[in-house]
């Protein structure tokens, strides 16, 4: 008798059309990250399958992404290379968190409507009610835009090696997330 293989699982954060090892436009260029934490999505029951899903059959993809948008995620990216290669703490967690606002650009790029309102308001805020799914990235990248004013003022010694490397770290695995919903890829 014959065992059956499955064949493994796709990495969930390996970018469209990446698997012969050559980057791709939704390369960030930062390495493997993890997965961040599923929300409160409601998950099928054990053992069963959503409506239409069939075995080993992969969804077909989404539109591709608007001009402006992948203007906007190369933008991250290169941003985010920017900021590894930066000499001091305070330029890393400067342009870590700029291409964390680029990334949350593409997401409001790509699914926004237009508004017109009275009073501005700032793009993590219509990033939380644009994407909820993006609420806590939303929130995170908020509570530090005051830092990153604060460094672009000249308050270089606000931010230490840690938040710096935290920052990076943040920013990267946000470009990840963005880069596959907007590619049309769900996160898992």
């Amino acid at each position: 008798m014959t065992i059956p293989t499955i064949p493994a699982p796709t990495d969930a954060l390996t970018p469209p059309g990446a698997t012969d090892g050559s980057a791709s436009l939704f390369d960030t260029g930062l390495g493997h990250a993890p997965a961040p934490r599923s929300g409160s999505r409601a998950r099928p029951a054990r053992g069963r399958r959503p409506a239409g899903a069939a075995a080993g059959v992969p969804r077909p993809p989404g539109p591709p992404p608007s001009r402006s948008v992948v203007t906007l995620l190369e933008a991250a990216r290169d941003g985010l290379r920017e900021a590894q290669r930066a000499d001091t703490p305070a330029e890393r967690f400067r342009l870590a968190h700029l291409s964390a606002l680029r990334s949350a650009a593409a997401v409001l790029a790509a699914r926004a409507r237009s508004r017109r309102s009275a009073r501005p308001t700032d793009a993590w805020t219509l990033l939380a009610s644009v994407a909820p799914e993006y609420g806590e990235w939303a929130a995170f990248f908020a509570a530090n835009s005051a830092t990153r004013s604060a460094v672009e003022a000249g308050a270089r010694s606000r931010v230490g090696q840690r938040d710096a490397d935290d920052m990076v770290r943040q920013a990267d695995l946000f470009l990840a997330l963005v880069t596959r919903t907007v590619a049309g890829r769900r996160p898992s």
